[in-house]
Order: C-alpha cells, then sequence, then structure tokens
C-alpha cells in the first residue's frame, strides 16, 4: 500500500511539473500566432523604415511567461525583435482579467481565464486573487527586463524620458523604450484611489474596460454596454490630472460618447481598426474617428483578422489611409495588439513590411513617419505630462 501510495504521488509531483513548466508556453504558441504571408521589401523602403522613430501603443506581452530580453520562438514581441523592427517605444499592456468563452459579442464578468494563468506561471500569490496585484506584476516584470538589459531597454514614464530616449536614438544608439497601459481599469477594484498606485508604478494610459462590464464602464463587448459609472467619470478627471493618457479601445460606444464629449486632453484608440473597412463591433465609426480627432489624439491601427478583416501589411495600409481620409494625417497610428491571442501575418521584427505598404499606397516620406511613429509619440508625450 505504501508503495502504491508513493507512486501515485511520485506521478502526481511529475504531472505538476510538467503542468508549470509545459503549459504557459503551450497556452501562448495556440494563442499568438504568425501565420506568415508574403512580404517584399525594397531597399528603398528599408532605408527609408531605418530612419523612422516608431512607436506602436498596444502590445500584450506582459501577460505571458518569457523572457522579454531574449529572442522568442514563440509570440510576437520580444526586445531582440523590436530591434529588428527599429521600434523606438513599445506599449506595454497589462490584461488582468478575461471572461471565459470570450468573444466580441457579449461577455458577462462572472468568470477569469487569467486566474489559472497566473497560478500556472507561478506568480506571486498575492497575483491569484487580486487584479491590482496582476497589474503591479507585469510593471515589475517590465522594471526588472529594462535593469537586466544593459541599457538596450528603458521603461518610459515622463516626458523628459522620451525625449531622452528618442535624442538617443537620433545619435544611432539602438535603445528601445517601453511604456504601461492598462487594459480595462477593473484592476481598480472599484477604488480611484488605486489608479494612482498605477501611476506610481509606471503606468500611462488605460483602457476604461475590455471584454466586460467593469465598475468603471460599459464594454463593446459587455452585456449591459452602459456608459461611463460615476466611478468612470472620476477616473477620467483623476487620468487627466495625473497625466495618463486616456484610452478607448474596446469601450461601449455609450462610452466612447461621453469620453470624447468630456475629455479636455487627447484621446487615443490604442489598437483596432474601422467599421468602414472591417464591420466587426469594436471597430471605431467614422464619427468616432473624427471624434478621437477632435481631442488630438490618434487611432492605432491593429494586423489581425477582426480589426482589418485580413493580416498582410497591404490591409494595415488601406485602413490606415480610410483613417486618413476621415481625420487626417495627424490622427493615426499604431496599435498592433502583438502577443494579445491574435494571429497576424508578420511579428514586429518584420515592421518594415508596413513601411512598404504605405510607400505602396502613396504615402509621402513625411506621412509614413507620421503614420509609423510620430503622431503617437507626439500624444504621448503631450499626453504624460501631469497638470
Amino acid at each position: 500500500m505504501k508503495k502504491w501510495l508513493y507512486g501515485a504521488l511520485a506521478l502526481l509531483v511529475v504531472a505538476a511539473l510538467a503542468f508549470f513548466a509545459l503549459a504557459p508556453g503551450m497556452t501562448e504558441r495556440s494563442m499568438n500566432k504568425v501565420v506568415p504571408v508574403p512580404l517584399k521589401i525594397t531597399p528603398q523602403a528599408r532605408a527609408l523604415h531605418a530612419r523612422l522613430q516608431i512607436a506602436d501603443m498596444h502590445a500584450d506581452t506582459m501577460l505571458w511567461n518569457r523572457d522579454l530580453l531574449a529572442r522568442s520562438g514563440r509570440g510576437q514581441v520580444d526586445l531582440p525583435r523590436l530591434q529588428d523592427g527599429n521600434v523606438a517605444l513599445q506599449i506595454f499592456s497589462s490584461v488582468s482579467k478575461t471572461p471565459k468563452g470570450q468573444n466580441y459579442d457579449a461577455n458577462s464578468a462572472d468568470s477569469d481565464n487569467i486566474t489559472m494563468l497566473a497560478m500556472a506561471q507561478l506568480q506571486p500569490v498575492r497575483t491569484w486573487t487580486s487584479l491590482l496585484q496582476r497589474s503591479l506584476w507585469h510593471a515589475a516584470k517590465l522594471d526588472r527586463a529594462a535593469a537586466a538589459s544593459q541599457g538596450e531597454f528603458r521603461v518610459i514614464r515622463t516626458a523628459a524620458e522620451l525625449d531622452a530616449l528618442l535624442a538617443a536614438r537620433a545619435r544611432g544608439q539602438k535603445i528601445v523604450g517601453g511604456m504601461l497601459s492598462i487594459e480595462g481599469l477593473q484592476d481598480l477594484e472599484g477604488k480611484l484611489s488605486n489608479l494612482d498606485t498605477l501611476y506610481a508604478a509606471g503606468f500611462r494610459m488605460a483602457g476604461m474596460a475590455h471584454f466586460f462590464d467593469n465598475e468603471v464602464a460599459g464594454s463593446m463587448h459587455g452585456e449591459a454596454k452602459g456608459g461611463l459609472t460615476p466611478l468612470g467619470r472620476q477616473v477620467i478627471a483623476r487620468m487627466e490630472a495625473l497625466g495618463m493618457v486616456v484610452d478607448i479601445a474596446h469601450a461601449s460606444h455609450a462610452t466612447v460618447a461621453e469620453i470624447l464629449r468630456i475629455a479636455t486632453r487627447p484621446v487615443v484608440a490604442s489598437h483596432g481598426g474601422v467599421q468602414a473597412t472591417c464591420a466587426v463591433n469594436r471597430n471605431l465609426t467614422d464619427a468616432e474617428i473624427r471624434g478621437v480627432a477632435a481631442t488630438g489624439g490618434v487611432v492605432g491601427i491593429g494586423y489581425w483578422e477582426a480589426a482589418i478583416c485580413g493580416t498582410t501589411p497591404a490591409r494595415v495600409a488601406l485602413v490606415i489611409a480610410h483613417v486618413r481620409d476621415v481625420a487626417g494625417i495627424d490622427h493615426v497610428g499604431l496599435g498592433s495588439d502583438f502577443d494579445g491571442a491574435v494571429t497576424t501575418g508578420f511579428d514586429t521584427g518584420q515592421l518594415a513590411a508596413v513601411t512598404q505598404a504605405l510607400v505602396d499606397r502613396g504615402f509621402s516620406d513625411g506621412d509614413v513617419a507620421k503614420v509609423m511613429g510620430t503622431n503617437v509619440l507626439r500624444v504621448l508625450r503631450a499626453g504624460i505630462v501631469p497638470r
């Protein structure tokens, strides 16, 4: 009997070790895929791309158990590939909760996939039960990566740090900056004071809701799809005072309308597409695009099927051209959603293909520069200055 018990215990230990060692990687491989599309990049486009200051408003890399500094065989973003793609600034989002059976139409807030992922990745126990602690853990991960990068990666929290990053890159230093964002303010756990806690940890952008309605706002994918709550209105005011950029990605149409009405600083839609070129419910209407532009903000275009109804660089450029035509060249940028449980046709190391696609559509070198980064950098630099 004792031998049987010892054998069973040994099997349980082996199974547990296999689960913790293999499950996180297997999960990510099944969710963050690159299915390559043909990429033809001319020497002229590569030379233009090498001169750009590139900024991407959204990647979910912090969610996964990978070393940001090491080139990986899975996912779409890591430091070596950011350097290959000549990225100056990558915004890293903190995903703290997603519903089971996640879909674009309607989700309850009553379930959560991230709890099991946090356990499988052997994150600190405090992150198993607290959404706030999950975001603080993501911030700590990014800080650790910067500290271990030997100066190749910096976390950006202030306008002065952003200026210093861009100046260093202009001198030829291959440094990449990272900035923290939040995908849905459910991690406030219903308390306005937690916004200051997140700000102190380095977060400089936040979306109101993710795939479900929360205490702050209605989600485009929630059940009620309402507008801002009283807490949500307080959050907007506090974000603007602190110097945190307001992100309308995933927000319900009612929430978007209210934010655009009350915002006094530039607003962004960090990642997604537009209804006119891809009629998926999470994408923006032309009126919403104009509303973002009216605040001085930027619409970030993603690279996955539900955002742009395709995964080719040419399709990305087509959607960018539509936003330009609706709102002007100063109000469109990149919002990949890399590592966000999406399938793309290329990874961040291959961003020169987007530059090529813009050139192929007739964008001037100056307009390519705006789309690929300077629009986003302008809005971020102004938006993270406290009042």
